[in-house]
């Protein structure tokens, strides 16, 4: 189903920086082609230089990262005695198929869909950057504003982390960013202050014993037994160990052992995944896990090796920087656009930059409104109204006049 921009959203426009018609065309064209072709974590070549090339059209000085994907882009002349507002998006795709018909821009590439929205995401700050520098050159930007395209942000545990190595939060004193919710109606965003995602680790679990004839379990481990105790019981006792407010669950995805019936194997695996809502008990999460598998474990005298593979800690929104979304949402929809948003048990790296500066992420509503069909992140289906890209930029570009004119 193609979800085209055949009308325009209600709205308010109480500042300048909105965007105009042509320049929205382009925008959903950019957006198009990036959802034809797209790239995995780190082999963002060809989005990287689509993003540099049109940065470079505009005047700007683009510089790409030092993973060899992803950029960033200062727009106005850095201050250091002002922090600068930076405004994060993630470019790349998911490894599985687009299954949209009937629409002109599926990707041409197998098994590889934009389905959790980052081409939206990169469109709308490419085009508040876009906006940004023609107000820049009116000298109507009042503070230097940082874009931030970010590879690798479906790869544990995230390219946020690498890029924060390479320099991109020097000088930035508060961070935005959105993503997409087909949840909520295009022309709308969520805010939640405090935790708006949870944390999400990976965890593989090998047990071991001597093995034998299942006749005689008494004689060996048992590790059959053993690894069905661990899957049943670690998640329990965890849950008696962590205050229950902090939401830590251990799910499991796979269990495997054995290989024909009368044989006790010698080798046992587990994987899942840890999440958690709160940031304390993310952080005290890899010992706890460990000792409860070893606890369990050893009651069945079954050796373990714990592979705890750390992912992304919650996202956890600034008061200010929602205030200042609400703000800028307000000033461009109106106030009754800004809806409560709940906390969310998927993983999102864009929580390793709020380890370093306060900021916020919106849900950008890309529902189409009165469309009552679902078309959830991470499927093949999954569409967006286009309107929500012009939302996105007006919101970012709203978000820096304000920010900008109260420093």
């Amino acid at each position: 189903m193609s979800h085209e921009p055949d009308a325009e959203l209600p709205g308010e426009v109480a500042l300048p920086g909105g965007l105009p018609e042509a320049l929205r065309a382009e925008l959903i064209a950019f957006r198009r082609d990036m959802h034809m072709h797209p790239e995995l974590g780190h082999q963002e070549v060809r989005a990287t230089a689509a993003i540099r090339r049109r940065l470079e059209a505009a005047g700007l000085r683009p510089r790409v990262l030092s993973m060899g994907t992803g950029l960033l882009c200062d727009i106005g002349t850095p201050d250091p005695a002002r922090p600068m507002l930076a405004l994060r998006a993630d470019i790349d795709a998911l490894p599985i198929p687009d299954t949209k018909t009937g629409v002109p821009y599926r990707s041409t590439v197998p098994d590889r869909a934009h389905a959790c929205g980052h081409d939206v995401h990169t469109t709308a700050v490419l085009g508040a950057g876009l906006v940004l520098a023609d107000l820049d050159r009116e000298g109507l930007l009042p503070g230097a504003v940082r874009l931030i395209f970010q590879p690798a942000e479906e790869v544990l545990p995230g390219g946020a982390p690498e890029a924060i190595e390479s320099g991109v939060l020097d000088g930035v004193g508060r961070i935005l960013a959105v993503h997409c919710d087909p949840k909520v109606d295009a022309g709308r965003i969520g805010l939640r202050v405090g935790p708006i995602t949870s944390a999400c680790d990976r965890l593989e679990i090998a047990l071991d014993g001597p093995g034998g004839h299942t006749a005689r379990p008494h004689l060996t481990t048992d590790l059959v037994t053993a690894v069905a105790k661990v899957a049943a019981e670690v998640p329990a006792l965890l849950a008696r160990r962590v205050d229950a407010r902090a939401g830590l669950a251990v799910t499991w995805g796979r269990i495997a052992s054995g290989h024909a019936a009368n044989v006790i194997p010698q080798h046992a695996e587990l994987s899942g995944t840890v999440r958690c809502l709160d940031l304390a008990a993310w952080h005290d999460a890899p010992d706890l896990v460990h000792a409860a598998v070893d606890e369990v474990a050893a009651l069945h005298h079954a050796k373990t090796e714990v592979t705890y593979v750390r992912g992304v800690p919650p996202v956890v929104n600034d008061a200010a920087a929602v205030e200042l979304l609400r703000a800028a949402h307000s000033a461009r929809r109106g106030a009754d656009a800004v809806e409560d948003t709940e906390q969310s048990l998927g993983g999102e790296d864009f929580s390793w930059y709020l380890e370093q500066v306060p900021g916020a992420m919106a849900r950008l509503g890309v529902r189409p409104p009165g469309d009552g069909a679902r078309y959830d992140l991470h499927r093949g289906d999954f569409d967006v109204d286009e309107r929500a890209i012009e939302v996105g930029v007006e919101l970012f570009t709203a978000a820096a006049l304000i920010d900008g004119n109260r420093l």
